[in-house]
């Protein structure tokens, strides 16, 4: 078995993960993260959502129950960590628009419009109501995206399709990256004589080239020209995730690609090692601390079984709302579900409360109350969590 020595090591790559880790690396902690594949961020809209219950996303966190781990982040830590991913992002190449006070609107693939803070700028042209006339464009076969849904919501908008060649999202974007197709598709656009006040496309304009290829095409045609989101899989979401990684390497952080965690070794209160499963032989990644930041249920953080919820790594105490009967609500679209409650019960400083294990720090989607689609707080939420986890790891370890 290899045994390799880090300061901190970091389970799961999702937003939380990503960040806590770029935060410790870049101040010069020696940062391992270990995934066993691809996090829920791949899904995602690629937007911050950092709390949709008021237009003021920082007075709506203010009025969330007392039990949520919002309140644990101080005020000026959630405001840090959303211009830190503003600054992070822009540097990439991937800028994001908006800003901690005021939430904005991004209108999905279904026609409705989401609630969110800080977007790609390739959906900053979206429109904020229903007077606003779209020319939506999508592609012949393209799945997971419904121009008629949106045109029966906005009577003013129009649609038009165009053969890429390729009916999947991947294939499309990578298409975009190709500067004679995007020429062909812009002399094509050009044709359909839009007379629209925007256009629309659903989130395919590019793999990492979006945001050129955006500009690109609202130039061409003089108009303004937005991304729309399309149901997973999620470009804008891949994006996200591919900078958040990037970014974490450029900082000097390690990656364990594909390891999932099949052992913890232990000694007394502290957590000495995670052991890996691996092509070869098994790795055991010895840290000073370690932070979980594996996601609930659908990021793999957390199983629910006949007879209880498991953390699936270290087996940490989840906080259970009530017997499973009272899990579920009988309407399934709603965001009243118990099971949203389900999750690691910190405190102030995101070390668990109900174990005696001293060097271990959660943040994420894996932390008790937060009740992610309810309160709409789930990229943002992930940002600050992050930014104490990260310093409580770097005061436990000096």
């Amino acid at each position: 078995m290899s045994v390799t020595e880090y300061d901190v090591i970091i389970l799961g790559a999702g937003v939380a993960g990503l960040t806590a880790g770029t935060f410790l690396a870049g101040r010069g902690f020696k940062v391992a993260l270990v995934t066993s594949g691809e996090p829920t961020a791949c899904l995602s809209t690629g937007c911050i959502d950092v709390c949709s219950r008021n237009h003021n996303p920082l007075v709506g966190i203010k009025e969330l129950p007392p039990a949520h781990p919002y309140h644990l982040v101080p005020g000026e830590t959630i405001i840090e960590s959303l211009n830190n991913f503003q600054a992070a992002m822009s540097d990439i190449g991937i800028p994001y628009v908006g800003t901690e006070k005021e939430n904005r609107l991004v209108l999905s693939a279904l026609g409705t419009f989401k609630t969110s803070c800080l977007v790609p700028s390739t959906m900053a042209a979206a429109p904020q109501d229903t007077k606003a006339s779209i020319h939506i464009v999508s592609f012949a076969g393209l799945k997971d995206f419904y121009p008629s849904y949106i045109i029966s919501r906005r009577n003013n908008s129009k649609t038009s399709v165009y053969d890429a060649g390729v009916s999947s999202t991947m294939g499309i974007a990578s298409h975009f990256e190709d500067k004679d197709f995007l020429k062909s598709f812009i002399i094509w656009l050009k044709e359909q004589n839009i007379d629209e006040d925007t256009i629309a496309f659903p989130a395919v304009l590019g793999l990492e080239s979006a945001v050129e290829i955006v500009k690109t095409i609202s130039t061409s045609v003089g108009k303004p020209v937005f991304e729309i989101p399309t149901i997973p899989p999620s470009m804008p979401g891949r994006r996200l995730f591919n900078a958040l990684k990037d970014n974490f390497r450029k900082k000097g952080g390690n990656i364990y690609w594909g390891w999932p965690v099949i052992g913890v070794e232990k000694s007394g209160k502290i957590i000495e090692a995670v052991t890996t499963e691996s092509k070869g032989r098994p790795n055991s990644l010895n840290g000073k601390a370690f932070i979980l930041a594996t996601g609930s249920f659908v990021g793999g953080g957390l199983t629910a079984t006949r007879e209880a919820i498991i953390e699936n790594v270290f087996h940490l105490p989840v906080h259970v709302p009530g017997p499973r009967d009272t899990w579920f609500e009988n309407d399934y679209f709603s965001f009243n579900h118990a099971i949203g409650r389900a999750g690691i019960k910190v405190d102030s400083f995101l070390r668990p409360t109900e174990t005696p294990l001293e060097n271990i720090f959660v943040c994420g989607g894996i932390l008790a109350d937060t009740e992610i689609l309810k309160y709409g707080c789930g990229h943002g939420l992930a940002l600050a969590t992050a930014h104490v986890a990260a310093k409580s790891c770097m005061e436990y370890i000096r």
